[in-house]
């Protein structure tokens, strides 16, 4: 478990950190009141939701509030946005792009925190023997990516960077899976992907990094809720957001154990793992600042001048505002 292999230094007192943020909140005697209260949330595997799930922080922060934690996992960002606009998921997490395309797209939600910025933690690859040296070589090249992702904000950028767009190179939309067969398989010039199949090129897969995401977009991670839930609920995020305060800190207190139980999870070995989080930074949570904001309206404003969504977005609309309020 996370929290055996991870907390044992920390004895327990980051389970009784999070309960006892989560009893202040709550008048006495209400929690039994409100016993039918569920909160649903969808995760995915890369993200840190998934190391809180395994430390049952949330559960034990919840519990006495009243409420009962319901754990759906997720293959990427864009079915969990789906998930949640269909009513099936409360709260939620992804990374920068998919938010912008839901935005786009009328789905409703409030994005109420942000992980620390991790740009080392994204990049493009070429195989080892390739001639490329840079970006702007691959003009006219294949270049393999997730398809409304984090990875397809990072080329975007990198494009625009460089003078070019889109028609310069020849885009081949592919899942991580996928992405990976053909890159070793040399059927595509580059992958653009994020960690922790970055790190799986790089150690195994006969990759070479050309350009990563300093300089360019944050690589965060996002938290957010269905509008209506947080509008009936909006205790619940400072109780998440020190949920997630201490799931960071744990995993940053030994990034080898996180590594180790990664591995396992995502049946990727212990040496891509361990290089995925010696650079990661994309833990903790902070509430949405007008930096932040700033970043993710750059990339909005980018893939609209692209013509790759529809309409132009104001992300300032979709922060949550209210962090005071009880469950």
């Amino acid at each position: 478990m996370f929290r055996c292999r991870l907390s044992a230094r920390m004895g327990w007192l980051l389970c009784w950190t999070i309960i006892g943020c989560g009893v202040s909140l709550l008048a006495p005697g209400t929690a039994r009141a409100e016993a039918s209260k569920v909160l649903r949330v969808g995760y995915q595997k890369s993200g840190a939701l998934l190391l809180t799930k395994t430390s049952g922080l949330l559960e034990k922060a919840f519990t006495p509030l009243g409420y009962s934690v319901v754990w759906k996992e997720f293959p990427s960002g864009l079915p969990l946005l789906e998930a949640l606009n269909g009513g099936s998921i409360d709260i939620g997490h992804s990374g920068d792009a998919p938010l912008l395309f839901a935005q786009a797209a009328g789905i409703p939600f409030q994005i109420f925190a942000a992980s620390n910025p991790s740009p080392e933690s994204t990049g493009v690859v070429v195989p080892k023997d390739s001639s490329v040296q840079s970006f702007a070589e691959l003009k006219g090249k294949k270049v393999a990516f997730s398809k409304g992702s984090s990875a397809h904000l990072v080329v975007a950028q990198l494009l625009a960077r460089d003078g070019m767009t889109f028609a310069d190179i020849k885009p081949i939309y592919l899942e991580p899976p996928d992405a990976r067969a053909a890159f070793e398989a040399k059927a595509v010039d580059a992958w653009a992907i994020w960690d922790p199949f970055l790190a799986a090129a790089e150690v195994e897969g006969g990759g070479r990094l050309i350009v990563n995401g300093a300089g360019l977009s944050g690589h965060r991670e996002f938290y957010f809720g269905r509008v209506e839930f947080l509008k009936a609920n909006p205790g619940v995020v400072d109780v998440i957001m020190a949920a997630l305060a201490d799931t960071g800190r744990t995993a940053k207190n030994d990034p080898k154990a996180t590594a180790d139980f990664l591995a396992g999870k995502l049946g990727l070995t212990p040496a891509v793992m361990e290089r995925s989080e010696l650079r990661k930074q994309r833990y903790f949570a902070q509430p949405m600042t007008a930096e932040i904001v700033n970043e993710q309206q750059t990339g909005a404003d980018i893939f609209f001048r692209l013509g790759l969504m529809p309409k132009a977005i104001r992300v300032a609309d979709i922060v949550f505002k209210s962090h005071t309020s009880t469950p």
